[in-house]
């Protein structure tokens, strides 16, 4: 079969990202709009009253049409309008701006200590396959990998927080300026680290032991190549495709599912916002924040395609 060129395959995934960005919009919409209750009713307090309610409705536009409120929604995400909070009346795009500044500089954090230890630990394993150092990280990253994150969070507030007060339990007294005391930081990167750490030194660890033992390295020793070039000229390439899109879908994760870690140390970012205006019932918010963590979840797997296309273009004749 004939391969498909970078241009064509750079095309077919920009068309594929299109339509995943639409059926997003579509999705968060639908499943807004099938939420148990009634957000008119949920803001209207205890005792609502039936004028207050229908005002509420009113202005939420819930007395129109779904297709109607539809296009409207979309329209206005065209324009970068995400729309109002029924709370609070600020505009979605400033929760979003809030929460996205603690939000990522927790996944860039942890991003920056990912690579070089998932790496390392991965070539480590593997430069010792089967002997005791392999053993050692194999299954010290089984056994991390296996804990939840929330018992981790615990078990290392109670033991550096509560017992040796070393560090911080929680971001509360400390405001978004999250930077500028970074003991805050350390408990909530360790725990985000944990998994994808295993994840991804098993990943390059087996990556590179499947291309150690391939004929063509076995090959390049026999002509006197050194082992350190055949280890990360030859074999360490052969686990960047995968490792790639780990690393993406890691990404994805840090800025769009952590928010069991952000609960847990009371981080102020897209998590908790997303939570709070669940608790609220704030579905403009809701909305926003969906189609936000939808929009990267596409970008970055187009990025992870376009990254593991280019290292093994062998890819594209599935693509």
């Amino acid at each position: 079969m004939k391969r498909s060129g970078p241009r064509s395959f750079v095309a077919r995934r920009l068309v594929l990202g299109a339509v995943q960005t639409v059926a997003v919009v579509l999705l968060v919409f639908t499943l807004t709009e099938a939420l148990p209750g009634d957000a008119a009713v949920a803001l209207a307090g205890d005792q609502p009253d039936p004028a207050r309610i229908a005002a509420i409705r009113a202005a939420m536009d819930l007395d129109r049409p779904a297709h109607e409120r539809l296009a409207d929604w979309a329209t206005g995400l065209l324009h970068g309008d995400f729309g109002t909070s029924l709370t609070s009346g600020r505009p979605v795009t400033g929760y979003i701006a809030d929460g996205f500044g603690p939000s990522l500089l927790l996944a860039a954090l942890t991003l920056a200590l990912l690579v070089p230890l998932g790496f390392g630990l991965g070539v480590l394993a593997a430069r010792h396959e089967g002997r005791l150092v392999d053993r050692l990280i194999s299954s010290a990253t089984l056994a991390v990998y296996a804990v939840p994150e929330f018992a981790l969070g615990v078990l290392l507030v109670t033991v550096f927080a509560l017992k040796l007060t070393w560090l911080p339990p929680t971001a509360v007294g400390f405001g978004t300026d999250l930077l500028g005391h970074p003991a805050v930081l350390v408990l909530p990167v360790l725990v985000l680290l944990s998994r994808p750490v295993c994840s991804l030194s098993r990943l390059v660890r087996a990556g590179m032991v499947d291309a150690l033992a391939s004929p063509y390295a076995a090959h390049a020793r026999r002509y006197g190549v050194p082992g350190a070039r055949v280890r990360y000229a030859h074999a360490l390439p052969n686990a960047l495709a995968p490792a790639a899109q780990q690393l993406a879908r890691t990404v994805d994760w840090l800025l769009c599912g952590v928010i069991v870690v952000e609960a847990l140390f009371v981080i102020p970012g897209l998590g908790t916002v997303l939570l709070n205006a669940v608790a609220e019932r704030d579905v403009p918010v809701v909305q926003g924040l969906a189609v936000v963590f939808g929009v990267l979840t596409v970008v970055l797997n187009l990025g992870a395609d376009a990254v593991a296309y280019r290292l093994t273009p062998r890819a594209g004749v599935a693509a």
